[in-house]
Order: C-alpha cells, then structure tokens, then sequence
C-alpha cells in the first residue's frame, strides 16, 4: 500500500447541491417509528437528517464487489476491502429547513495510516460544509477507516462495557426492514447491510451490519425524544458493531446544568457499540 500515494489526495474538494424536499423526511419519521407531523415549507431539518441529502448517485457500471463506488474519484483509492464509518463531529449554526436549496462542500483533510492488532488500517477525514438559501448551515467533520479482512482464526476483540446510570433509554430491534429502509433513503449500496449472504461468506461478520449513521441518528433521537431542543454541536465514536440477530438499545443521560448529554448504543451482551455527546442550543 502507497500511503503516499493516497496522501495525495489531500486537500481534494468537491462541491454538491440538493433541495431539502420533504418527502425524504416523512419516510425517515416513518422509518423511527415517530408520530410527527407531515413536513411544511420552512420546519426546521433535525439533526443529522442532511444525511438524507446530497446522495451518491453513482452509475451502476461504477458500483464495486461491495456495494459501494469502486475506489477513487473523490475519495482515495485504498485497496483494503473494508471500509466503515468510524465517527464524527457536528456544529450547527442557523438550522436547515424544508425547502431549502443546499450546497455542500467536502475537502479531505488527512489520509493516514497505521498498523492495528487485526491488520492495517488507513484513515481518511473529510471535512463537509453545509449551506442553505435561508442563511443554515452546519460543518461536520467525517471519519472513515479501512481495514484489511481477518483471518480465518481471527476473533474481534470483546467490547468494553457500556456505562451505567442512563435517563434515556430506548430499545431497538434491528430487522433487516429497518436496514433496508435506511439503506434505500440514504442511496446505501454497501452489501454488509442487506446482503446476508454477502456480510457472512465474504466479510465474515455474524449477520446484517446496522450502518453506524443510523446508530448516530438514532442517539440523536433519543435526545429529542427527550429534549426538544436544537443541537448545538453533536460527536460520536463508533466503538463495535452491532447486527440484525440481537436487540440494541439507545442510552441518554444529560448533565447537571443541562447543556448537554452524554449518549451511548448499547449491545446485547451489555458492551458500548457507539458513544456520543450532544450540546443543546440555548
């Protein structure tokens, strides 16, 4: 592998636009299970839902073994098979709102790489700046991995338990509907999140992979189940996965003052699957 090669993508930007058109986020309500009203000209977007914005709309003769675009293009072309959402970081200004025209603009910050217990592993930031025709914006800072597949005799490391004393707390059963509704609203060809045949024989994982933004999006749910106020910033970190053959559940608890919230996806063994901060707007 040519790191240096890779580093060469450094500083690459692209510039997409988009409508925020309501359709999308009716379907994303349905898709948690909220009882919200039919979206209006001027609604505020919730947090994370741009996710439903500015979609990969590759050729179907562009499209790799995995699902997702081959290698290159904007992103640099790491030839490790696997390839994961790790993370991320939000702030939000002026909120997005339904009927908005959008732009996005995406630079990659870092390539980089480094050897990990199963194998190399090659990092990519992108930095996402978003902008609406109503003065919204938001700046997300996006963490990608890509890792080798393990070996035949290779066993993921047990994940560390999941903290304690939660205020919030939901549960989700995964079910390949609710994989494949999010993978259809997000243009989502990645196979590991509905092809089982796929995700099991070939990247030997235990079943369906629930895709680390529904994880996200979900804590961020959780949160405004609980607290109908805008975010100010949000972080995650993807800590292990979590699959379509046991329940999950959603944690919340806020701080003393109020201001924010830790948040955490929990598996059913009990281990941290994602940890995440919310800051609430005054």
């Amino acid at each position: 592998m040519d790191i240096e090669k890779l580093a060469a993508w450094k500083g690459r930007q692209e510039t997409v636009e988009d409508t925020i058109t309501p359709v999308p986020i009716a379907a994303l309500s349905a898709t948690l299970d909220r009882d919200d009203p039919q979206p209006q000209p001027g609604d505020p977007l919730p947090a994370l839902w741009h996710w439903l914005y500015f979609l990969p709309l590759h050729r179907q003769s562009e499209i790799g073994p995995d699902g997702h675009a081959k290698r290159g293009g904007f992103l640099p072309p790491v030839e490790l098979p696997r390839r994961m959402w790790a993370g991320g970081r939000l702030t939000y200004g002026e909120p997005l709102r339904v009927g908005d025209a959008i732009r996005r603009t995406s630079t990659i910050l870092d390539v980089s790489a480094k050897q990990g217990a199963t194998g190399s592993l090659v990092f990519v930031l992108v930095r996402h700046e978003v902008t609406s025709s109503s003065g919204g914006s938001l700046t997300e800072e996006h963490d990608i991995v890509y890792r080798a597949m393990p070996g035949r005799d290779d066993k993921p490391p047990a994940p560390k338990a999941a903290p304690t004393g939660a205020t919030w707390s939901r549960d989700i059963v995964p079910d390949d509907v609710l994989l494949f509704r999010y993978s259809a609203l997000t243009f989502n060809g990645h196979r590991i999140h509905y092809d089982r045949r796929y995700v099991t024989d070939v990247e030997g994982y235990p079943g369906l992979i629930v895709h680390g933004p529904l994880i996200a999006t979900l804590l961020v749910d959780l949160a405004r189940r609980n607290d109908p106020r805008a975010l100010r910033s949000f972080r995650f970190r993807a800590v292990s996965p979590l699959f379509d053959i046991a329940p999950f559940s959603v944690h919340g608890a806020p701080s003393a003052d109020k201001a924010s919230a830790k948040l955490w996806a929990r598996n059913a063994q009990g281990g941290l699957a994602m940890e995440g901060e919310a800051t609430f707007a005054a």
